[in-house]
């Protein structure tokens, strides 16, 4: 019978905070020893026991912390500096001149300019060693990872406002609404994406669009066709939360549509679009990676991992022979992906009320 109760005890202490030492051996109430968690604890508790989850949150903070951080720090070399420290060209310049009256024809060896320390190896001066157009990518890893981070975030935002102002206008109203919206959901997710992202990345060349903006045209783009996903969840879910009690109390006491949809139904959906959003992330980096390594995205001078990696495709050469400059990149783009998945897997487990780990 002890036994049984303290083991009784142990398991309501995985959501209270409990001293089962102090209850095992008296016949107080137990509600005198237990102090409930609040929910975000709990949910915080459940997540920071997971090594994986633990494992993906310091990968992400590594990444910031390299991507913002490092050029603060490491100022020896710029984005687009070219190491120019290579061999130095000389050329010869003739020079005419009257001697006895004669004319006289003379060379004078004028230094032209140096040559670009292209393909260096990892040293003191460069961390990760120079691409072939002498640029260090160490510091080009860290200006890369700018932006793929950075477009990732901003079209993984887009697309979750898009898809909650449609899917809960869709599921709280129903009827012709809902499936106008619906209808128009099933039209985008039939469009091939990718085949429609070299046209508009064609285009864009045609029009004369900057390099470094192209990027974020094209996820734009991503985020108009992409959003019917994030739509369709939160509607599923309205479906069934629009029934519940406390909306028919919420309709009794007259509130507004807007502030009965995003002030009652919308936070009750925010867990599973938390991690629908943290997974998401690690999509739209290689989405981001896909286009740059194609040269749609971010194109030199300017870094971006997919393009950093899109050496590869041109020189077989520096494949084969200098993995310092394809290597990294490729390595931060899988740390970021599975950064973002252990996370959205570990919100996932944290936040489903049934889990008990």
């Amino acid at each position: 019978m002890e036994e049984n109760k303290n083991q009784s005890l142990e398991a309501v202490a995985e959501e209270t905070e409990v001293k089962v030492e102090d209850t095992a051996d008296t016949d107080e109430p137990l509600d005198k020893n237990v102090r409930l968690m609040s929910p975000t604890r709990m949910v915080m508790r459940r997540f920071f026991r997971s090594k994986l989850s633990v494992a993906g949150l310091v990968m992400i903070v590594a990444l910031f912390l390299f991507c913002w951080l490092g050029p603060v720090v490491y100022t020896q070399w710029g984005e687009t500096t070219q190491d120019k420290s290579g061999k130095v060209e000389y050329t010869q310049q003739p020079i005419t001149m009257m001697v006895d009256g004669k004319e006289v024809t003379v060379y004078q060896v004028v230094e032209t300019n140096k040559t670009i320390n292209s393909l260096a190896k990892p040293d003191k001066d460069h961390i990760l060693g120079t691409d072939k157009d002498g640029r260090d990518v160490f510091t080009r890893l860290m200006y890369g990872g700018r932006i793929s981070l950075t477009v990732s975030f901003i079209a993984v935002f887009a697309i979750t406002v898009f898809g909650v102002v449609l899917g809960g206008i869709s599921g709280y109203f129903g009827g012709a609404v809902d499936g106008v919206i619906m209808r128009i959901c099933d039209i985008l997710m039939c469009l091939p994406g990718f085949p429609i992202l070299l046209i508009i990345g064609t285009l864009l060349d045609s029009m004369g669009v900057p390099s470094q903006l192209r990027i974020y045209y094209l996820m734009a783009y991503l985020t108009l066709f992409s959003w019917p996903g994030t739509a369709r969840l939160v509607r599923g879910q309205i479906l069934s939360l629009r029934e519940q009690e406390y909306m028919v109390a919420a309709e009794a006491m007259g509130y507004s549509t807007p502030r009965k949809i995003f002030k009652h139904l919308v936070p009750n959906v925010m867990p599973q679009l938390i991690v629908s959003m943290t997974l998401s992330l690690g999509s739209m980096i290689l989405y981001e990676a896909s286009l740059s390594y194609l040269n749609m995205g971010v194109r030199a001078p300017y870094a971006a991992w997919g393009t950093m990696i899109n050496i590869v495709a041109e020189d077989q050469y520096i494949l084969e022979n200098f993995f310092n400059v394809w290597g990294p990149p490729g390595l931060c783009i899988i740390l970021a992906v599975l950064g973002f998945n252990f996370v959205g897997d570990g919100l996932r487990d944290a936040l489903d009320p049934k889990m008990r780990r």
